[in-house]
This record gives C-alpha cells, structure tokens and sequence, in this order.
C-alpha cells in the first residue's frame, strides 16, 4: 500500500537546466499511487474542504477509483461499480468506448492541429454541418464552447441581440439550473448557488409546466424577449412538464414575438429516446444548447445550435460577426473530433432507441417498487434514461411517536432516507446512483445509453433488497457501516 502522507510521494526533481528552479511537483506516477487517505487530503489542502464533508457521509471519500469501461468503474480493490449515475447525463457512451478511443488516439498519431484560431477547423466545421443535419427545422448555425454554462450564456446573448434592446428581459421558470456563471446563474432558480451574488436584474421568473402563467407575464410585459427552460429539469428532481406545455411554448412565443431557448445540456442527445427532448412534442425551439455528452465521456465541448433568421439578425454582417466569436479553445480538434465520431456510434449503435427501451422498462420496474413499498416510495417519474425516485420526508417513516417531532426539522432533515439507500446501494451492492440539487428526497438515475435490460434488473433488484428492509433497518444498516469504517 502507498504511504498515506501525499507528501512522501512526490517525485526527486529532475536536474533542470540553469534557470528558473522546478519546485518539487507531483508526477503522473504519484498521482497514480495515491490512496484514498492522500487524495483526501490534498482535495482538503488545496481543493475543496467542506465537500469532504459530503462524500463522507455517503462514503464516497474511501473509494479511489483506478479504471472505468463500460458501464463500470473499477475501484483500487478491483470491486467493480455499476454506473447509475452518469455523470448527470455527461455518459452516454459509458467509460471509454473504444471507437471513440480510437478516434482520438487517430489525432493525435497524425498530430493534427488543435487551435484554430488564424484559420477555419475542418474538424469544427464538419462536427457544425452534423448537428445541424441531426437539429430539426432550421437549427443550423452552431457556436461551439467548452461547457453547459457556457452555452447557456452564449445563448442568452444571442437571444438577446436578435430581441433588440428594448426586449432584453429574460424570462426562466421556477426551479431551473442552467448553471453556475453570472449569466447562467441569474436565470437558475436557486438562492443556495445564487448566494448572494450580485446577477443580472433583467428577469422574470414563472412557474415550471405553467402556459397560462406564461402567457399572462408575455401578455403584461413587453420588455421580455426571450424565453429559456430545460425542457426536462434535472436538478429539480426530473420534472417532467405536462403535455402539450412546449407547444403552448412555441405559439405563445411565436404571438408575443419572443425567442424560446431551450436548456438540453442534460435531457438532449437521445437520453429520452429522441436526439432532443423537444422532439416528443414536435416542436421547435429558436435556440438549443447542448453539452455533457456531446463529449463523448472523453472532452469538454457544449454547442448552441440557432435558428437561421435568429443568428443572423444578431451576427450574420461582417461588423457584427465576432462580437461573440469563438473563444481560444471553443471548437478544439480534438474535442471536434470525439464529438463527430460520437454521434455517429450514438446512430450506429440504436442508443437512442435502447434509450427509450430500457428507460421503459426502468420505469415499469420502478412504478413496481413504488407500489411495493408505498410508505417509502411517494413517485417515479421521467421519459427515457432521465429518471428520479422521490422517497418520503423522514417524518413519515420514523416510528410513530417520534413523527410529530421529526416533523418539525423536515427541511433540514430533506434528503436523509435518498442519502441512506444511495450509501448502501454503493456500499453493498455497487451500484452508484444520483442525486438532485433541488428536492433531496429524489435518487436521479441517468445510466449510459449503453445500459441493457440485465443491467436494468440488476439495479432495481438491489434497490429492491435495501427498500425491503424497512426504514429501521435501512438506517441500522448504515450506522453499522459507518462505525466499521471509522474503525
């Protein structure tokens, strides 16, 4: 076993030429040796200290994981992980799909260019033409970043300048997360990340679902020009709007005159069994976003994708072209071309239809459990591999002279029986599960779209051995496991 101490493990530096001094840095090799103790403690000394706080409580601060394929990591020990999580939908592919490996290690033998900043990318270019081929109606003029935030803020920007000035009022829904930047922010319905940082004033929020709330704040303020939701939200806990909502969307904004952006940073790329979550509705937004997955689970990339009037009004003159032109490392060759050869497996390989199979038959098995165990399981909700399972306040499941009490700290205590079955999950059946920022009460399931019916069953069955406990146990189980590795 490596010495706990990160300290003990950084490399003798290398004699260096007479000049600047190379301090004593760690290696790749040190990096690779680290166990659970160090990384822990060089995440607390120069990352972030009250996450620990976090993982510990989930266990997730002991696992130091070593490998990753498929639909699985593998852990220092070699214990492998079923992934459930995803990464937020980042996933699609799984751990290092080999076409995709192939891909980039193609680019870099040939030692193509990476930045294309003095001259046009093919590989932009093509990855370009591809979503724009894939976007429905006239989604055709793609803007390439590093990520959702990102996206979300070029969007935003966009959708403003094709407004107009007198038009620059955004409107967002209750609930939202598009991100944490200034201008994502400002528009993510959340005073825990908001934390008092001064964001944009020109803002109207709205209910999630809601047309006729819409409708009524278009109809009373004409300042609002644009008009942005996840199509399906995330962070909330997988909230899925009521039919027809995205409809009411598109003819209210197209009455009013108000650009529609949606948010498919998480729901997009055939998660719910279409490319785009709008598809379901058979509409067509102004502007959509996209990332996680658009990586191909080996880069950072996100990408807008704009109707053609609606990028043109704003940068289509030579003057106006670069106002928000690409950045240094938007439209990366690399990044580009992980990206096209991913959305060729993601068609190749009918993950968009396993998406919607296998997201059924999740539903179904889940719908089961939540019938099974009804004071533990209050809802199952979602389309495709974007899933959430609402458990119940703990008030409603402790023993019944202690619930009026419990009651009382029900905010504080949101989350706590999510948190105990997702622990065990991990901790006994090895299977890594999700949760949301918003309502902690929910476990978010967004597998990889490479997830088979086995893999499904295999989930749910372990969700079905800890439910099956019963609360008590389920709460003696983790005590116990908390206490073993504390000794």
């Amino acid at each position: 076993m490596q010495d706990s101490d990160p300290t003990t493990q950084r490399s003798e530096p290398t004699p260096a030429p007479a000049g600047t001094p190379k301090p004593a840095l760690m290696s790749i090799d040190d990096a690779l040796g680290l166990d659970a103790a160090a990384v822990n403690r060089l995440a607390a000394a120069h990352m972030n200290p009250g996450q620990i706080a976090t993982l510990k409580l989930l266990g997730f601060d002991r696992i130091v994981i070593d490998q990753a394929e498929g639909m699985h990591y593998t852990d220092r020990s070699g214990r492998k992980i079923l992934d459930f999580f995803g990464a937020f939908g980042a996933l699609a592919f799984g751990h290092n799909h080999p076409r995709i490996l192939a891909a980039r290690h193609r680019f870099a033998a040939e030692h193509r260019h990476e930045l294309a900043i003095a001259f046009l990318s093919q590989y932009a270019a093509t990855l370009s033409y591809d979503l724009a081929r894939i976007a429905p109606g006239d989604l055709d003029y793609v803007f390439l970043c590093l990520s959702g935030s990102e996206a979300v803020e070029a969007a935003l920007k966009l959708a403003e300048r094709a407004a107009g000035p007198e038009r620059s009022t955004v409107c967002y829904v209750e609930q939202s997360f598009h991100g944490k930047t200034r201008g994502a922010l400002s528009v993510t319905d959340s005073e825990f990340y908001r934390a008092g940082f001064r964001l944009l004033d020109h803002v109207h929020r709205v209910p999630f679902g809601d047309a006729a709330a819409l409708e009524q704040a278009l109809r009373a303020d004409p300042s609002i020009g644009v008009f942005i939701a996840e199509t399906i939200q995330g962070g909330a806990g997988i909230v899925v709007p009521p039919d027809g909502y995205f409809r009411e969307v598109r003819r209210l904004c197209d009455r009013y005159g108000v650009l529609w952006v949606a948010d498919e940073v998480q729901c997009g790329y055939g998660r719910t069994g279409k490319f785009f979550a709008f598809e379901h509705e058979d509409v067509v937004p102004d502007v959509v976003t996209l990332a996680k997955s658009l990586g191909g689970g080996k880069t950072a990339i996100g990408a807008y994708i704009a109707r053609a009037p609606v990028f043109l009004k704003a940068y289509g003159s030579a003057k106006t072209a670069l106002i928000h032109g690409p950045a240094t490392f938007g439209g990366m060759g690399e990044a580009c071309i992980t990206a096209i050869e991913a959305l060729h497996v993601l068609y190749d390989e009918g993950l968009i239809d396993n998406a919607a199979e296998q997201g059924a038959h999740l539903i179904a098995r889940l719908e089961a459990l939540q019938a099974k165990y009804p004071d533990l399981v209050t809802d199952v909700r979602g389309r495709g591999l974007m899933v959430g399972v609402e458990f119940a306040d703990l008030h409603r499941v402790l023993p019944r002279g202690t619930r009026a009490l419990a009651g009382r700290f029900d905010e504080r205590l949101k989350g706590g029986l999510a948190g105990l079955v997702g622990a065990l999950l991990l901790e006994e059946h090895g299977v890594l599960v999700a949760f949301t920022e918003y309502n902690r009460n929910v476990i978010r399931l967004e597998p990889p779209l490479v997830v088979t019916r086995d893999q499904v069953d295999t989930m749910v069955d372990a969700l079905d051995d800890v439910l099956g406990r019963g609360f008590t146990r389920i709460a003696m189980d983790y005590v116990r496991r908390v206490k073993l590795t504390r000794t």
